[in-house]
């Protein structure tokens, strides 16, 4: 059974920092393309950061793109978000993605096969 354990969210204040982390059981992600989304309230899901399986390149969405960093672990089967100088409008529901094909579209919210339930992240003072 294909599963994704996400922790990491949470509350935090204007430019601060949080780091998700994404565990995958059921399946190796070692041939994956992986990916985090983010769905805002009232907004469109959109993807923020991806890696490609094909050639390992990193693909960001560009409000995010100095200051988050996508990364993997193979030996933990693990995805993780490192996100720094964290905005208001960073507020939202991070979903962890993994799939089959080789390459990233949408910054990672799309051609995925495999979603996390998904964790929240709120950033206010």
């Amino acid at each position: 059974q294909v599963q994704f354990v996400e922790s990491g969210g949470g509350l935090v204040q204007p430019g601060g920092s949080l780091t998700l982390s994404c565990i995958a059981s059921g399946f190796r992600l070692n041939y994956y393309t992986i990916g985090w989304s983010r769905q805002a309230p009232g907004k469109e899901h959109e993807g923020v950061a991806c890696i490609s399986s094909e050639d390992g390149s990193t693909h960001y969405l560009g409000s995010v793109e100095d200051r988050f960093t996508i990364s993997r672990n193979n030996a933990k089967n693990a995805i993780y978000l490192q996100m720094t100088s964290l905005q208001p409008n960073d507020t939202g529901v991070y979903y962890c993605a993994a799939g089959k094909a080789d390459y990233c579209s949408g910054n990672g919210a799309n051609g995925m096969d495999y979603w996390g339930e998904g964790i929240p992240v709120t950033v206010s003072s």
